[in-house]
Formats: C-alpha cells, sequence, structure tokens
C-alpha cells in the first residue's frame, strides 16, 4: 500500500467520490487493471459465461453480412477494444473494405499489445490505437474522406444505464457523423437463474474479478481494504431489468482511502456494475433517441444475444 502522499491522485478522487456516497458506489473502469483484465479474459471462456462465445459465434456466422454493410475504405472503429479478437472477424470477413482499425481504450498497454500482433498478423491494415474513455468526447484520428465504421462489441452498452447509454450513442453518431454505421452487440432478458450463474460461476472467478478492484485501490490509491473482508455478490434487479455487483462488507469495518475515512457497516455494499438486459424492441427505442434508426437485426438460435447494425439519420 502506498502513503497518501505518493497515491495516485486521480484514481483516489474517483474511488473517493463513489464510496462517499450513499449508497457506496464504484465505477466499472477501475476494474481493468493488468490483473483485471486477465480475469475478465478468464470469464469469458467460464461454461457459465455464454455473452462471448455466442456472440462470437454469430460473428463468425454472420460476419460476412455484417461486414458488406461497410464502405470501401472504412475505418474500424472499437469502442472498449482492449483486444482485437472480435474485430478480427470482421476484418477477415471484409474482402479489404477496411483500410484502418482504430480501438479505443484506456489501457494503454492492452492497445499496444494489439498494434504489435496485428502488425504481424494483418501488416496491411493501418492500426492507429486511441487511449482514452470512450464515455468522454473524443477526437478519432480520421480522415475526412474515411467513412467510420463504429463497433461496440460485447453488449458492453448494458453496463450504461439508458441516459448514459443515449448520451453515448449520441455522443458516436457526432463522432463518426451522417450516414455512418455502428454495430452493436447487446444481450437480451433470459431465464434469471441463467443470468445469475454467468455472473457467479462456481469456479469464483467474477467474484475474483470484483474482488481485484480492492487489491487495485490498496495499490494505486493508498487504500487498505481487506479483500476476505468483503463479499463477491450478483443480484438480478427486476424493475430495472439489470443484474447487479456488489461487493458487501462481511462485518462492521473502517477503510481509509488517500488518507481519509471509510466506515462500513456489516451487509452494506460497494455497488460496482449493473449489466442491463434488453428486449429488442427496447434497445432499438433507445437507439431511436439517440438519432441512430435500427436497420439489421441478427441473433443466435436461442435469441440469447442480439446484434444490432445501426444507421446515422
Amino acid at each position: 500500500m502506498l502513503d497518501a502522499a505518493t497515491a495516485d491522485q486521480a484514481t483516489a478522487a474517483i474511488a473517493l467520490a463513489g464510496l462517499a456516497a450513499q449508497p457506496k458506489t464504484l465505477p466499472p473502469k477501475l476494474f481493468y487493471d493488468a490483473a483485471g483484465v486477465r480475469l475478465f479474459e478468464a470469464i469469458t471462456r467460464l461454461p457459465e459465461y455464454y455473452v462471448t462465445r455466442t456472440e462470437r459465434a454469430m460473428l463468425e456466422r454472420f460476419g460476412h453480412e455484417i461486414a458488406a454493410l461497410a464502405a470501401p475504405g472504412s475505418a474500424l472503429v472499437e469502442f472498449g477494444a482492449s483486444d482485437e479478437d472480435k474485430a478480427v472477424l470482421l476484418l477477415d470477413r471484409a474482402q479489404g473494405r477496411f483500410s484502418s482499425y482504430m480501438p479505443i481504450d484506456v489501457a494503454r498497454d492492452a492497445l499496444r499489445d494489439v498494434a504489435a500482433r496485428l502488425a504481424k498478423t494483418h501488416p496491411s491494415l493501418q492500426v492507429h490505437p486511441v487511449c482514452g474513455d470512450f464515455l468522454a468526447p473524443l477526437v478519432l484520428p480520421l480522415k475526412a474522406d474515411t467513412p467510420g465504421f463504429g463497433f461496440f462489441p460485447g453488449s458492453t452498452i448494458g453496463n450504461l444505464d439508458p441516459a448514459t447509454a443515449v448520451s453515448f450513442l449520441a455522443d458516436v453518431r457526432r463522432t463518426l457523423g451522417a450516414g455512418a454505421w455502428l454495430i452493436v452487440g447487446v444481450d437480451l432478458r433470459k431465464d434469471i437463474a441463467r443470468l445469475l450463474h454467468a455472473y457467479d460461476d462456481a469456479a469464483g472467478i467474477t467474484a475474483a474479478f470484483n474482488l481485484n478492484l480492492l487489491t487495485r485501490l490498496n495499490r494505486e490509491a493508498a487504500a487498505d481494504f481487506t479483500a476476505e473482508a468483503f463479499g463477491h455478490r450478483a443480484r438480478w434487479n427486476e424493475t430495472e431489468s439489470r443484474i447487479e455487483m456488489h461487493l458487501e462488507s462481511l462485518r462492521p469495518q473502517t477503510v481509509h482511502i488517500a488518507g481519509h475515512r471509510i466506515d462500513f457497516a456489516a451487509g452494506e455494499t460497494i455497488h460496482t456494475e449493473n449489466s442491463y438486459k434488453h428486449s429488442v424492441a427496447g434497445f432499438q427505442a433507445l437507439a431511436g433517441q439517440a438519432g441512430w434508426s435500427a436497420e439489421k437485426l441478427w441473433t443466435d438460435d436461442e435469441k440469447l444475444f442480439s446484434i444490432h447494425a445501426l444507421k446515422a439519420d
């Protein structure tokens, strides 16, 4: 643990703002340090976590149709790209329609690794990583004559509350411009037991991912969390149509962050993430509020997941 004087002030400020609120929260972007990225990659391979393998199978099955929407010479712009695995499924089916790839992510090291791998596997592709929060205003290195083709896979849109999702989609529309396409992966409502198992797996990987957030704050924000004093909890909120992840304090305790005291009651939680589950019509209505027209839709045979092709009005 660092002392308060050497803490990362930005990380500490983000944590303190959330933990001073009632109820206590921490933003999901704090999950993704190097250990968090590795744990999330492990989650995507779990038998309970259907999201990644279902979407990947859909991209393999429908990738030619999706990529065919792009104008020749387009830039594939991926929002939240800690790796290139799903983008490659489009790049390899696009028959050269994409001249460049712009992965956007907060993890600078992950972006560097993406660029290095693609330099070997796709040497003719121009790769322009953009390090930043995709929820913040972004300036992309798009040339005036290069159409942007947006890509937002993984049902990351489900981590945003409806108002934030509309705001994000509107920002993407402005960034990519009139006539642009945006491909969005959206997880669908389904059996609640299946959803809960996906976010609370038997091997405890999702729990480790959630608890790693506390380890990161100890390392970067001069915090003194005892991870064993918190438990991972996944809950279904029917009213909001979302899975919630929480860290529950297992006893009364006091934690310090950058010299500031935070008290916890037994059973009190830190709300760390939401994953909204949409209906097809519900998501299309959200997109419409942001100025997008729902042009095409693909789903898997079980109707677990959906991929939407949106076009800017």
